[in-house]
């Protein structure tokens, strides 16, 4: 697939419909971060296939957030494959929908004036944005994971309450999901940005969590939407920030 890219050796990133996944390979097993929106199931499949893997290589899923673009297949592969899908203990009860933390119509709404807004609802209504994607069995990680690449979770609020970046020490690696991404539909910026205002639960959060991402050593930054950004993470955070905390 010309939408899997290897970033470092056993680390691929994957691009969806509108989102990304990353497929961390350690001999056999697989650790699989976000799943894409519902209609990107047979891409995840095809991404796997890609790095010669199969649903039932995966040793677990990990969960950045639990948007419908980030989870949409987690219940499938992890029924299916009893796989567990694995994220912060305070997004737990928003991956079983006990609420919702997400852009709603009246958000769409108010912001359709903003250039991209309307072709990105559209996309994201086409690719299943607005499917039950609900976990029966979401678990909430342990304080250390023993999986493929050896991920470290870092919490990073705002996005949504249990939002949750992985750091890959030895890769040099951070996976940020939406807490900093590099590109997007609603954006006309390229690089690493905060999303519109209107897509985070909580915008202050969202600024405190750029100044954690600023404190990991990485050299790779692997967003939630967008390419693979090169250069000091940490460096890349402070960029976002200065630039988001302007527009405050």
């Amino acid at each position: 697939m010309d939408d899997v890219t290897e970033i470092r050796d056993g680390v691929h990133l994957a691009h969806g419909s509108e989102t990304n996944w990353i497929i961390i390979t350690e001999g056999d097993a697989v650790t699989l971060v976000d799943t894409g929106y519902p209609a990107d199931r047979e891409r995840v499949i095809a991404s796997l296939a890609a790095v010669g893997r199969r649903p039932e290589d995966l040793t677990a899923i990990l969960v950045t957030h639990a948007h419908s673009d980030h989870i949409g297949s987690a219940e499938h592969f992890g029924s299916a494959y009893d796989v567990p899908v694995l994220m912060h203990e305070e997004e737990v009860p928003h991956a079983r929908r006990d609420f919702l933390h997400q852009v709603s119509i009246g958000d769409v709404v108010r912001n359709a004036w903003r250039p991209g807004v309307l072709p990105w609802a559209v996309g994201a209504v086409r690719a299943g944005g607005t499917t039950d994607v609900r976990l029966a069995r979401p678990q909430a990680f342990p304080g250390a994971l023993d999986l493929p690449g050896r991920p470290v979770p870092v919490h990073t609020p705002g996005h949504t309450a249990g939002h949750c970046a992985y750091h890959l020490p030895d890769a040099g690696i951070l996976i940020t999901g939406d807490a900093l991404v590099t590109g997007h539909r609603t954006s006309r910026k390229r690089g690493p940005q905060l999303l519109p205002t209107f897509f985070h639960h909580d915008r202050n959060q969202a600024l405190a969590a750029l100044h954690t991402i600023e404190k990991i050593d990485a050299d790779v930054l692997l967003p939630g939407h967008g390419p693979a950004h090169e250069g000091s993470v940490a460096e890349a955070a402070e960029r976002a920030h200065r630039a988001a905390a302007a527009r405050t």
